[in-house]
């Protein structure tokens, strides 16, 4: 039995998501509203210590981190393989899904605090905000996500480091932009785990109306990219229908507000 601890928003939970429809197999869901802080329940935090989604139990087994959870998928039900044969296309896939882990992320976590969730955050009062960034673990994203939340929910864009992280994460679109010069996909001609972590990434950026950082013939590989991903059966299903409606809108507006910050950080015109 699989059972999947997740919220609509967590772009590692919906690569897990995406990565279970991928090889067809069924599991049951335990919604972990990470807005209003389920994920701090001494319960939950027990089964993931970094207070983080999403979480998958197995046969009463207990696997965190999303990228060794779709490994461990990978490994225990090799029925429809998403790893390919060929040694160098492995470690190309290994190579994507190592920079999301180390660096996008952290840069994703970044952009929609910055553009989206410190203004859902902020309505919680005073006291909620308050309340909200002290019950974040100190090694949570990442070692200082602690402090680096509060500095960005109270000073948004003026946040430092806030610049640096909206050009990285415009660094890894151009990257995908030149490795899909020779392949369809990321990795290989084939779809494979390295198309599934980025995906959740990119549609954020085109849930928060960010997606001009490559429309408008700015990047037209990745454009014709996401087309690609989003006709696969996974997508709308495992990303896109488990964001309530409510946050979909949030998302959508408040990205849509951040786009001339973002837009003047890359020079875009």
């Amino acid at each position: 039995m699989l059972e999947l601890y997740h919220h609509g928003s967590s772009v590692c939970a919906a690569k897990v998501r995406i990565y279970l429809a991928e090889k067809g197999l069924d599991w049951s869901g335990h919604y972990i509203d990470i807005l209003k802080g389920d994920q701090f329940d001494p319960a939950y935090i027990k089964l993931n210590p970094k207070a983080v989604v999403p979480t998958l139990l197995h046969d009463g087994n207990v696997i965190c981190d999303s990228t060794v959870i779709c490994e461990y998928i990978e490994n225990t039900f090799v029925e429809r393989p998403l790893r390919p044969e060929d040694p160098l296309q492995i470690a190309k896939v290994m190579e994507w899904t190592k920079a999301v882990d180390e660096e996008l992320h952290p840069a994703c976590a970044w952009l929609t605090f910055l553009t989206c969730h410190r203004h859902i955050i902020l309505r919680l009062g005073d006291q909620g905000v308050e309340d909200f960034l002290n019950s974040t673990p100190r090694f949570s994203v990442t070692s200082n996500w602690h402090e680096t939340k509060k500095s960005i929910v109270r000073n948004g864009f003026q946040a430092e480091g806030a610049e640096a992280k909206v050009r990285l994460y415009d660094h890894y679109l151009h990257k995908m932009e030149s490795a899909l010069e020779n392949h369809e996909w990321l990795a290989s001609d084939s779809f494979t785990f390295a198309d599934i972590a980025i995906m959740p990434y990119v549609n954020r950026l085109d849930m928060l109306s960010l997606d001009h950082m490559w429309k408008n013939s700015r990047l037209p590989r990745v454009e014709g990219w996401f087309s690609r991903v989003k006709a696969r059966d996974s997508f709308k299903p495992m990303l896109l229908d488990w964001c309530p409606e409510d946050l979909t809108n949030d998302l959508r507006a408040y990205g849509k507000t951040s786009w001339p910050e973002v837009r003047k950080i890359l020079g875009i015109t």
